[in-house]
Order: C-alpha cells, then sequence, then structure tokens
C-alpha cells in the first residue's frame, strides 16, 4: 500500500472531497462545499489547503461564523440531510460563534460539520492571540464550548489523528438516527503538519443510507393498536419528510380515514389540498387540528420529538389516549409510554397499510367539518382591518385603543400581521420556499401558511434560533437555485443577525426578505403581558419613550439589494411582482401592527410564572398555571 505526503489540512480536505451517499440507490457527492472565515488558526492551513488541492468543493466567503453555519443548516435541512456544507473559522470568537448554530443543527438533528480554528498542540507560543488561559486546564479552548452542542467533537494534536477522526465524523454525519453536527478543531501548528498517509485512505468512499424495515413484531403491535381505536390521528414529524413518506401517508390516510396534523418540522411534507389534512398541531396549531387531536384515543407520531409546542405542555391529548410512535430514534419512540417501532417512516406505512384494509376510524365526515370551519377562521384572519375606534385585535386585553393609535401614526401602517401573512401566502402559492425561525412568525405561518408545493416550509422551531430566517434563506437558496425563496423575519430577529444577506448579494444568490416590524420584540411582549406582567424593555422605544420607526429598506439597500416599502396590501402586492422579476436580492420593509398575530386554538404553554408577585394579576396567572399542571402527563 503507498502513501502520500500531504499536511494534515490537505489530508482533511482531500478526504472531504471524496465523500459520497447513497440513498434509494441515488449516489449523490456529500460534501458540496464550504463556507470560510479566514483568520490566523486556519487561513495558513486550511485556506492553504483549499488552494493547494485538486477538489470540486465550492467555497464561500462568510461574514459572520453564526449566520454561515445557519446557512449550512438550512442547507442541509433542504436536501433532506443528504448532502452538507462544512464551515471553517479562525480560533477565539470566529470559533465561539459556531456555538448557536451548532445548537440549532444538533436540536433538528441536522449535519453540518464544523472546523474551527485551534490553539497550539506545541504551546510553545502561548497564550496566543485570542487565547483565554484557565489555571486549572490548560488545555481548555473557546473550542471546548463546542462539546455540548456537537454530536461528534475531536481535538487534533497529531497529523495521523485525523484520519481515525474524520471516519467517526462521517458515520455521524451520515447516520440517520443520530446525525447532527460534528466538530473537528485541528491546532494550527498541526494544521500544516505533515504525515506519509495511506493513499487507500483517500479513495472514493459510498455511505449508505439503507431503509430500516420494521420487525414483524412491530408492524403486529401497531397494526393492533390502531385497530382497537377508533378516532386515531397521525401526527407528521420531520422524520416523515426526510422518509419522503408522502403517498404512503396519504394512502394510509384515504385507506382508513385517519386525518393528518404536523409539526412544522413535518410541514409541507403533505400539502394543502389533501382530503384529510388538518394543518399544524398544537399551541400553534390550527382549530381544526386541535380539535380532532385533543379527542383522538390514538397518537400515531410519525418522526416527532413531542416538543412542548407539539404536545401543549402535555395538555394537548386526552388522558385516556394511546401513542404509537414510529422513529429511526430508539429514545423517541419510548416518548409518552407508546408502542415502540424503531423504523424508516415510509418503509413501515408500506408493511402496515395492507394489514389495515378493512379498518376504517369513526370519524365519517367530521374531518370534512372541522377543516371547511377552518377555512371560514383563516379567511376572517387573512381579511382583520385597524379601525381607530373600538379596535379588537387577537391577542386582547393588552393595548388600548389609543395605545394602537400611537403604533399606528408612528409606524405610518394600518397593516395587521395576520392578514399580512396570509395573504402573502395567497400571493406567493406554490413558487416559492417560505424560510422563518422565531418570534410570532412561526405561530402565523404554522396557521395561515397552506403549503402547495413539496419541501416548501424551511421552519427552525427545534431551537427557535433568532437570526435564522435570513441566513437560512441563503442555504436553501443554494440548495434550490431553481425556486424563489422567502425569509419571512421580524425586526427582533433581522436586528440580530442578517450577514449573509451580504454574501447572498455577493454570489448571486437571490432570496427575497419579507421584513414584518412591529417595532419590538413582540412575541415576549405577548408572553409578558399575557401572564400579567406590564410591557417591559419589550417595545422598541427611545430615550424619550417614543416608538421607533427604523428604515431597514435602507439598511438593505446599502448593501445593494433591491428594496421596498410597504403600509397596504396593494403595496406589498406590487412588491412581490416586481421582485419576481429580479436576479437580485430583495427586502420587502413591512410596518404591521403589534398585538395582531393570531392566538392560539383551546392550548396552553408552560411557562416559569412567578409565585410571589405584588401584581394580581400575575398571582391569578400563577394560579391558573397550577390548575393546567394538573392536567398534564408527567411522562
Amino acid at each position: 500500500m503507498g502513501t502520500i505526503k500531504l499536511t494534515t489540512a490537505q489530508a482533511l480536505i482531500r478526504f472531504i472531497n471524496n465523500q459520497y451517499i447513497s440513498f434509494d440507490g441515488v449516489e449523490t457527492k456529500f460534501v458540496d462545499g464550504i463556507f470560510s472565515i479566514f483568520g490566523h488558526g486556519n487561513v495558513l492551513g486550511i485556506g492553504q489547503a483549499l488552494q493547494d488541492e485538486e477538489h470540486d468543493l465550492k467555497v464561500y466567503q462568510g461574514k459572520n461564523e453564526q449566520g454561515m453555519a445557519l446557512a449550512a443548516v438550512a442547507y442541509a435541512k433542504q436536501m433532506k440531510r443528504r448532502k452538507i456544507y462544512a464551515c471553517t473559522s479562525s480560533v477565539g470568537p470566529g470559533a465561539a460563534n459556531f456555538v448557536t448554530a451548532a445548537a440549532t443543527a444538533l436540536a433538528n438533528n441536522i449535519p453540518v460539520l464544523l472546523l474551527p480554528g485551534e490553539t497550539f498542540a506545541s504551546r510553545q507560543p502561548d497564550p496566543v492571540l485570542q487565547q483565554f488561559e484557565q489555571e486549572s486546564d490548560l488545555t481548555l479552548t473557546t473550542n471546548d464550548t463546542l462539546r455540548p452542542v456537537s454530536r461528534f467533537w475531536d481535538r487534533i494534536t497529531r497529523p495521523e489523528q485525523i484520519m481515525s477522526s474524520l471516519i467517526k465524523a462521517f458515520e455521524i454525519l451520515t447516520n440517520q438516527e443520530k446525525t447532527g453536527p460534528v466538530t473537528i478543531c485541528i491546532a494550527q501548528d498541526v494544521e500544516g503538519e505533515s504525515y506519509d498517509y495511506p493513499e487507500e485512505f483517500f479513495k472514493k468512499r459510498v455511505h449508505y443510507i439503507d431503509r430500516q424495515a420494521p420487525t414483524i413484531r412491530e408492524v403486529e403491535s401497531a397494526s393492533e393498536v390502531i385497530k382497537n381505536s377508533k378516532r386515531p390521528v397521525i401526527l407528521v414529524g420531520g422524520g416523515a419528510k426526510y422518509s419522503e413518506a408522502r403517498e404512503e401517508l396519504e394512502k394510509l390516510s384515504l385507506q382508513c380515514n385517519i386525518p393528518l396534523v404536523e409539526t412544522h418540522a413535518g410541514k409541507s411534507t403533505i400539502l394543502y389540498n389533501f382530503k384529510n389534512y388538518l394543518g399544524g398541531n398544537g399551541i400553534l396549531g390550527t382549530s381544526a387540528a386541535n380539535e380532532i387531536v385533543q379527542s383522538a384515543d390514538l397518537i400515531i407520531g410519525l418522526g416527532t420529538r413531542y416538543t412542548d409546542f407539539t404536545t401543549a405542555s402535555k395538555t394537548q391529548f386526552d388522558s385516556n389516549a394511546k401513542f404509537l410512535n414510529v422513529n429511526l430514534s430508539r429514545m423517541q419512540t419510548y416518548k409518552m409510554e407508546g408502542v415502540s417501532v424503531v423504523a424508516d417512516i415510509k418503509e413501515f406505512l408500506k408493511m402496515l397499510t395492507p394489514t389495515l384494509i378493512d379498518y376504517s376510524t369513526s370519524y365519517g365526515e367530521e374531518l370534512e367539518v372541522v377543516k371547511e370551519k377552518w377555512e371560514v377562521e383563516r379567511r376572517r384572519l387573512s381579511n382583520i382591518e385597524f379601525k381607530r375606534d373600538g379596535f379588537k385585535p387577537e391577542i386582547d386585553g393588552h393595548f388600548d385603543q389609543e395605545t394602537f393609535n400611537a403604533y399606528a401614526d408612528a409606524l405610518s401602517t394600518v397593516l395587521t400581521q395576520s392578514s399580512v401573512i396570509a395573504q402573502l401566502n395567497d400571493l406567493i402559492g406554490d413558487s416559492g420556499v417560505m424560510v422563518a425561525a422565531a418570534g410570532s412568525i412561526p405561530g402565523d405561518v404554522q396557521k395561515l401558511w397552506n403549503s402547495y408545493s413539496l419541501n416548501s416550509y424551511n421552519m427552525e422551531y427545534g431551537y427557535s434560533c433568532m437570526g435564522y430566517e435570513i441566513n437560512g434563506a441563503l442555504g436553501v437558496k443554494m440548495a434550490e437555485p431553481s425556486r424563489e425563496v422567502y425569509a419571512m423575519v421580524g425586526d427582533g430577529s433581522f436586528n440580530m443577525l442578517h450577514s449573509e444577506l451580504l454574501t447572498s448579494i455577493q454570489y448571486g444568490y437571490k432570496i427575497n426578505v419579507v421584513l414584518i416590524d412591529n417595532s419590538g420584540f413582540g412575541c415576549i411582549n405577548n408572553l409578558q403581558m399575557s401572564n400579567g406582567s406590564d410591557t417591559y424593555y419589550c417595545e422598541f422605544r427611545d430615550y424619550n419613550n417614543n416608538i421607533m420607526n427604523v428604515d431597514y429598506a435602507k439598511v438593505a439597500s446599502g448593501y445593494g439589494a433591491n428594496v421596498y416599502k410597504v403600509s397596504t396590501l396593494e403595496e406589498l402586492k406590487y412588491a412581490l411582482e416586481e421582485s419576481r422579476k429580479s436576479t437580485k436580492s430583495t427586502l420587502i420593509d413591512i410596518k404591521v401592527l403589534p398585538k395582531t398575530m393570531t392566538s392560539g386554538y383551546n392550548t396552553w404553554w408552560n411557562v416559569g410564572v412567578s409565585s410571589v408577585s405584588n401584581s394580581e394579576k400575575v398571582l391569578n396567572s400563577y394560579e391558573e398555571k397550577e390548575k393546567q399542571l394538573n392536567k398534564a402527563r408527567k411522562y
């Protein structure tokens, strides 16, 4: 077996350039490229290797390490975890900026390869620039902050260590049960050190994603629990989307008249016009979905983690309801004391459906009735208009009319958030992909946004990471350049992180930023006020207590984006039509009134409410919390 002399960084690039993935017989390159912000610790090692090595990795210059890593997360998510980007940073603050993105990837089970710069293995020049010193442990560096938010973490202090590290890293990255962020920190002196690597190490490697079939016992157990139910409901999670189980889901649903509801991660697996589709479930769900789920006697969870928004803090389900959980992660199948099936969802449904030929639910025409009731409600929400007298928003009892009038004057708008989002959806139709993450927007789109095309809804709500929206939109556009991509972002998230808007312009990846500005952290303001608190440091007011009206269009215009200012629905329609004609990234600055998002439908969220307070409203909220806790499942 021959050897080849390479630096550690060169070996890294050569290896990742030769990794492939095979799914359902289709083989594709796994690592599409690398995002970089070069500095000391990576520019002379990985940077030089990218120049020296012959490879076909696409290299993009990021603007913020968190921003470019979030773009990589969104890319992998849109590609259903079958293609990824690597990200490299300098040491110190650059590496620290990866932490939030890594946590986002971990919470959502999304693969991303992080290559942060590292200090010296030799320790001879210590402490180097951007290195802190811990007297109790000289091996600790900024990169240790990435340990708890990485599925696999390693530090390379000798050139030959990269071989076993990379093999383990790609096992994790391509493992659909355990996939997530992988962090490999290579000491900056070691990046440039050489080793005689076996040529065999750099051969083409194909990582096979085989569909795991359920056992006969699992299928029989699942079939029995379904046959013993009268009102089952299928909860479509992200695992169903990654499994591409749409046809099998629809076949089972129609055959047995089982309703389909969805989590954020599962949305756009089933299209809106499917007969038994009822929309989002839980705290952010539709009235139709919640009504059916709350009276169901069996929840069939397909690829879901049962987060608190899905379970309404474990109060969403009837106390006697049973659970059937199908997931590649055995841990997830044990939740809610469910019947456990560890399998690929598509494969499971293929085997299950023939066993239920003679089974049908007791719903009859009920599903059609609740769906139509929701359609009426959606039309109402999409046509709510502001009035200067007697205005009653969805989020009741928080602002008086005088306050609403003040916002209308300060922001020069009469638009309500629910009407803007519903009509945005209707105007965009099946022409694009919607990207969102945090704040009040996820609640509105989970209810109001109808999926008219597959994989058209890229929501990060596993970690609710503010700042994902615009940066994630770049990743989605890189994954699907032929589709229009719309980043739905609040002013709070825009201010936190929009760095890769500039990157989208730099490389010609056109994205549409739909900025919904209510001059504050509106979602959290709702939370504090709905639990008895006064509004407190969540609105954007200046030192004279005036409502701030920020011209975000000027910010984007300075980057070189097309911009539109919108304060009426007619202007919104015009902006969307014009943006489609352009190949340049666009920002649509929409001013909306606060407290005009949608409210919940008979659901509850468990949050920390003060048990001791001078406010009677706060104490009442605490008492209500205690009552709800008595109804909640304990595990």
